[in-house]
């Protein structure tokens, strides 16, 4: 639920106030909105994720970084998120700090925010240039998988079934079910 209501806030007010926050936050549509804390299943899959992620791309030894929350991306002048997961390709688009700009791929782990992530972010994501985004939802062990390249196609596994990453060609799928 946002913070501050009244009050809408640029990228740059936005990183000048949380590093004096303990609270998790994201910053969408000039709102800052806080994030709950997450639990073990969406700590294990994350993190897992990553993991996945990362492996892959040392073995093939790659260019492109993967990242876990909290990461501040920052998409537009009035919008900064901290997906569960996210990997960029384009390296220069990373500083110190954060990512300015789409991620390739993103995944978030639905929690008590269902309707950020199944619609307010899918949009957020596909308009900023998100090429792939994934939301894993742990109650009906399902993943939507979106790929915003030349169309929109949205995909939906279950847990026990590999779900390709779609960036990386399909070289790469993860099974839900064994992160957990």
């Amino acid at each position: 639920m946002p913070l501050h209501q009244e009050n809408r806030f640029t990228a740059d007010k936005y990183f000048a106030l949380t590093p004096q926050s303990s609270e998790r936050t994201e910053l969408i549509g000039g709102k800052i909105v806080t994030q709950t804390a997450s639990g073990v299943i969406h700590q294990d899959i994350a993190g897992g994720i990553y993991a996945e992620i990362r492996q892959f791309i040392r073995n093939k030894k790659g260019n492109c970084k993967p990242f876990i929350a909290p990461f501040d991306v920052k998409l537009t002048d009035d919008t900064v998120v901290q997906p569960d997961v996210l990997v960029v390709c384009d390296t220069s688009r990373l500083d110190d700090k954060r990512c300015y700009g789409a991620p390739d791929f993103i995944a978030e782990i639905v929690s008590s925010n269902r309707f950020d992530d199944y619609n307010r972010k899918l949009e957020l994501y596909k308009l900023s240039g998100v090429r792939e985004y994934w939301v894993i939802d742990p109650i009906e062990r399902k993943t939507t998988v979106f790929t915003f390249e030349d169309t929109v196609n949205i995909s939906f596994y279950p847990f026990e079934t590999p779900v390709p990453v779609n960036i990386y060609k399909g070289e790469l799928s993860i099974v839900i079910a064994d992160l957990l």
